[in-house]
C-alpha cells in the first residue's frame, strides 16, 4: 500500500467519522450551544476530509481526469450491480457542494439559524447523507470496512430515533406532551 493510498483511505475515514461524530452530536444537541459548536466542528472537519479524500483520489487514481473517475466508478458499479455506470460520480460531486453549502451556512448564518431551518431540510439533508455514507461503507466495501460502516450506519439511525423521540416526548427541554405520560 502506498502513500497515495493511505492518504486516500485515512481522508475517507475521517470524513466518515466526523460525519458520525457531528450528525450524532447535532441529534443529540437539542439546541444546546456547546452541543451544537462541536457538532459544527465535527462536521466542518468531516467535509474538509471528504474533500481531501476526492482530492487525493482524483490525484492518486485517476490523474486529475473526470473522465478516468467516470469510468472507474461505471467499473465499480457493475462490480456491484452488475451495470456499468459512472452516473454516481455526479451524486459525489453533488455530495461535494452540498456539504461544502451546508458547513458554509452553519458558520456564516451560525447555530441559532441552522438549528431553525425547517425539519423537512434537516431531513432530507441527513437523509441523503446516510443514504450516501451506507453505499460507501456497506455496498462497496468488503470485510472489516463494511461492517464498521454499517456499525455506523446502525449507530446513526438509532442516535436519530432517539434524539427524535426525545423531542416528541419531552421535547427541546420543555415538559413532556399529555400522551407521552399514559
Amino acid at each position: 500500500m502506498g502513500d497515495g493510498d493511505i492518504l486516500t483511505r485515512i481522508t475517507v475515514w475521517a470524513a466518515a467519522a466526523g460525519y458520525a461524530a457531528g450528525a450524532a452530536a447535532f441529534a443529540y444537541s437539542r439546541g444546546r450551544a456547546v452541543w451544537d459548536r462541536a457538532a459544527r466542528l465535527a462536521w466542518t472537519v468531516a467535509c474538509a476530509a471528504m474533500l481531501a479524500h476526492a482530492a487525493s483520489a482524483f490525484h492518486f487514481y485517476h490523474g486529475w481526469s473526470h473522465g478516468a473517475a467516470y469510468l472507474d466508478t461505471a467499473r465499480q458499479t457493475d462490480d456491484v450491480f452488475g451495470l456499468e455506470w459512472g452516473g454516481g460520480l455526479y451524486v459525489n460531486y453533488a455530495l461535494m457542494a452540498g456539504w461544502a453549502l451546508d458547513v458554509g451556512w452553519w458558520w456564516l448564518a451560525g447555530l441559532d439559524s441552522y438549528r431553525r431551518r425547517p425539519p423537512a431540510v434537516t431531513a432530507a439533508w441527513h437523509g441523503f447523507l446516510l443514504f450516501i455514507f451506507f453505499n460507501a461503507t456497506v455496498v462497496f466495501k468488503s470485510g472489516p470496512a463494511r461492517w464498521a460502516g454499517l456499525g455506523l450506519c446502525v449507530s446513526l439511525c438509532v442516535a436519530w430515533w432517539v434524539a427524535a423521540r426525545g423531542a416528541v416526548i419531552g421535547g427541546a427541554g420543555g415538559a413532556a406532551l399529555p400522551f407521552a405520560e399514559d
